[in-house]
């Protein structure tokens, strides 16, 4: 067990994710004394296993006790170590929006990206895995509501090209869909209500509450590999 959970650990440093469906991930997850010794390890190094039923892959994080002395040297680590400018941040926070949101709601009510909607047994069904569920937005879409906001034509394809570098999302054609860690760094139960009813009401069509919702950084997981992740925050 011990060589197992070393293994699993060095696959996922050295592959920064592994899917669900992995020998050793899944049984990370249904192994309970398996898990302690992972967790066990990782805390040892300050690190931490991070995963979500609505996500395809897993990856590691640091801890929260370890952010500052890894990152204490650089001024700008708590929005991000990426080196993204606001209007990245604030793009991964929008197609984050967009994406995982919505495949949410259809993992939740057992629906498919293309299934009928009437499926009065749906709620039989387990939880669809994301690329099931998972429909992505169109870049031209995303360029005439958002270019404007988000730097113009220039700068988002920049950004759009540094998110897809790192997993966050990927380019297929027209369509920017879900990457690996966009499901796995956002804390939604914090985000959520935030992002509907304050930030993006107007896109969700939702009266924006009366106190202007505010984002913190420290809602968002920073994560670290070995090409190193991202904390963003949404100003």
């Amino acid at each position: 067990m011990t060589e197992d959970a070393q293994i699993l650990i060095a696959r996922l440093l050295a592959h920064q994710t592994l899917r669900r469906e992995d020998k050793l991930v899944k049984r990370a997850l249904s192994d309970e004394i398996f898990r302690t010794e992972l967790d066990t390890r990782l805390k040892a190094c300050g690190m931490k296993f991070m995963d979500n039923v609505y996500a395809d892959y897993v990856t590691l994080a640091l801890t929260r006790d370890s952010e500052s002395k890894v990152f204490g040297t650089k001024e700008t680590w708590q929005n991000n170590n990426f080196g993204l400018a606001r209007d990245g941040v604030a793009l991964l926070v929008v197609l984050w929006s967009l994406i995982i949101l919505p495949k949410r709601e259809r993992q939740e009510a057992h629906q498919l990206a293309e299934e009928d909607q009437n499926d009065m047994f749906g709620k039989e069904k387990p939880l669809p895995r994301a690329e099931d569920t998972s429909i992505g937005i169109s870049y031209r879409a995303l360029l005439a509501d958002f270019g404007d906001k988000l730097g113009k034509k220039t700068r988002m394809d920049m950004n759009l090209g540094q998110l897809a570098r790192v997993g966050f999302i990927e380019r297929k054609g027209d369509m920017i869909l879900e990457g690996p860690l966009l499901d796995l760094l956002m804390d939604t139960d914090t985000l959520k209500d935030r992002i509907i009813n304050g930030a993006l009401s107007d896109i969700f069509h939702i009266p924006a509450p009366r106190t202007p919702a505010i984002i913190a950084a420290d809602t968002v997981n920073n994560v670290d590999t070995s090409d190193g992740e991202i904390a963003p925050d949404a100003e």
